[in-house]
C-alpha cells in the first residue's frame, strides 16, 4: 500500500515494485498534484501491471478510507504529504491535517489491522530548522559548513516552520508506534530528491523545476543570493535504499535515518544553473528575490549511519541526475507543455465521488 503513490517518489517506488517483484501494489492518492495522472499512466504501462496494480482515489485525512486501505496490507509506505514550507505558512491547519493527522491515520490503520505491517515514512531535513547558530563559510558561488561536512541524526530537532512541525511530529509518531506497539517502522529524513516522474515546481522539486523552466524558456526566480546548497539524491538511489530497509528490518526496524546525496553530491543554486546551461547549450536567465521564511542556507545529509547498517551509498552524481531528468523530459515533453490546473480534493468530496478504480 503506497499512500501518495501517484506522486514523484510513490510512482517511482510503485514502478520498481511492479517491475522487480511479484507484489500486489495498491496506490492511494487524492491526485491533487498537477501532472500526477501522467505518472499513473506510466504505471499502467508497466508489463503485468493490469493484474497487480490497484488505484484508489482518496484523501489521507479520511480516517475511514485509510483504515479500509490498510486492512490487508503487509507493507505500508506513507509518502502522502503537503510538501511546501510556503504553503504551510499560508495554511498551517491544512498542513497539519495532511502531514501529521494523516500519518496518524495510517499508523492507526496499521495498528488496528492486526497484521503488524512494515511502515515506511518519508520525513524531511526541515525538522532540523534553519540551524541559524551553525557557523557557515561563504566562498565563490556556494556556502559550506565551517566546522563539519554534513548533518547527522544527532542534530537537535528545531522545527522552525509549520511544515517542519507537521513532518517532525509525524516522524516522532512513527518512531513511537515502533517502540510502543511493536510496528516495524523506518523513517527517512530526506534532503533533495530528484529524478524521473517529478513534477517540479517553485516550492518543491527545485532541481526539476529549474531544468523544466530553462527548457521552456520560462523565467526563474532565485530567493536569496543563490549560494544556498543542498545535497542531491537520485530517486533510483532512494528507491534502492527503501528496498534495503525492508529487506533488513532486523537491523533497520524502528530507526530514523538521514538520507541524501551526501557531501559528494552537493550543489548550490547558481552552480545548478551552470550545469543546466552546459546541458541544454544556452544561457538561463533568472531574477533574484528576498529569502523565503523557513529556508536553510545549506543542508547536507550525513548518511553514514544508514551506510553502516546497510552498506548503501549513492551511485548517481548531480550531473547524472540532471541528465536523467532531461531525458525523461524529452520523452514526455508534451505533458510538461500542458497547463494542468491543480485539483484540490477534500476528503468529503472524495467520499462523495465514490470513485474506485481496481485494475487487479
Amino acid at each position: 500500500m503506497i499512500f501518495g503513490g501517484a506522486g514523484f517518489i510513490g510512482a517511482n517506488l510503485a514502478r520498481n515494485l511492479l517491475m522487480h517483484s511479484s507484489a500486489q501494489v495498491y496506490v492511494f492518492d487524492n491526485l491533487s498534484r498537477a501532472g500526477v495522472e501522467h505518472n499513473l499512466e506510466q504505471l499502467r504501462r508497466v508489463p503485468g501491471s493490469s493484474t497487480r496494480l490497484s488505484v484508489t482515489v482518496g484523501d489521507i485525512r479520511d480516517r475511514s478510507a485509510v483504515e479500509r486501505a490498510t486492512r490487508d496490507a503487509t507493507e505500508i509506505y506513507q509518502l502522502a504529504a503537503q510538501v511546501a514550507v510556503t504553503t504551510s505558512v499560508a495554511d498551517p491547519r491544512a498542513d497539519f491535517e495532511t502531514n501529521c493527522a494523516g500519518t496518524l491515520n495510517v499508523l492507526e490503520g496499521a495498528r488496528k489491522s492486526g497484521k503488524n505491517p512494515f511502515v515506511f515514512f518519508t520525513s524531511t531535513n526541515k525538522v532540523y530548522g534553519q540551524m541559524a547558530d551553525e557557523p557557515l563559510a561563504a566562498y565563490g558561488r556556494r556556502y559550506s559548513y565551517a566546522n563539519r561536512k554534513a548533518v547527522s541524526e544527532e542534530q537537535p530537532l528545531d522545527f522552525h516552520s509549520p511544515y517542519g512541525c507537521s513532518k517532525g511530529a509525524a516522524d516522532q509518531y512513527v518512531r513511537e508506534y515502533s517502540r510502543m506497539y511493536g510496528l516495524p517502522t523506518v523513517v527517512f529524513r530526506m534532503s533533495c530528491i530528484a529524478g524521473e516522474m517529478q513534477c517540479g515546481n517553485e516550492d518543491q522539486g527545485w532541481v526539476a523545476h529549474f531544468l523544466y523552466n530553462a527548457l521552456r524558456k520560462k523565467p526563474l526566480t532565485i530567493y536569496g543570493d543563490g549560494r544556498q546548497v543542498r545535497d542531491v539524491l537520485y530517486v533510483g538511489d532512494l528507491i534502492r535504499a527503501i528496498n534495503l530497509v525492508r529487506q533488513m528490518l532486523p537491523v533497520t526496524g524502528g530507526q530514523i535515518y538521514n538520507i541524501g546525496g551526501g557531501p559528494e553530491n552537493t550543489v548550490s543554486l547558481l552552480e545548478l544553473l551552470e550545469e543546466i546551461e552546459a546541458l541544454i547549450g544556452r544561457k538561463v536567465h533568472f531574477r533574484k528575490a528576498s529569502n523565503r521564511p523557513g529556508d536553510q542556507l545549506i543542508y547536507v545529509s550525513d548518511y553514514s549511519k544508514f551506510r553502516r547498517h546497510t552498506g548503501w551509498t549513492p551511485t548517481f552524481t548531480v550531473r547524472q541526475t540532471l541528465t536523467a531528468i532531461f531525458e525523461f523530459w524529452k520523452e514526455h515533453s508534451a505533458v510538461f507543455e500542458q497547463q494542468i490546473p491543480s485539483l484540490e480534493i477534500q476528503a468529503p468530496a472524495v467520499a462523495q465521488l465514490a470513485y474506485l478504480e481496481r485494475t487487479a
